[in-house]
């Protein structure tokens, strides 16, 4: 079964510069997987020392958050597309003063 994993600018240089990579999976974990396993570099970027997929990094399959639905469980069919969207922190903080 092959479903597309968009990678976000940010982590493209561990997967030889593609913004997307296909794979064969039949679960979103699955999917995942495969793509550390080919590619080892980004699963330090993905995922904890203890295998979990880490806070910061969300997962939507079809434009749904895998949250919402069975999260890395969610079944896959062919032609389905994984984002991988990174959290963004940082910024300013900015106050509003009113007189």
């Amino acid at each position: 079964m092959g479903v597309k994993v968009i990678i976000p600018t940010p982590l493209r240089q561990y997967v030889g510069k593609q913004d997307a990579v296909t794979i064969n999976a039949s679960t979103v974990a699955e999917a995942l997987s495969g793509l550390t396993v080919q590619y080892e570099a980004l699963r330090k970027h993905l995922y904890t020392d203890e295998g979990k997929l880490r806070s910061f990094v969300n997962i939507y399959l079809n434009d749904e958050d895998i949250r919402y639905l069975q999260k890395d469980q969610t079944p896959l069919k062919d032609d389905d597309i994984i984002s991988i969207v990174p959290s963004i922190a940082g910024g300013l903080n900015l106050r509003c003063i009113c007189r």
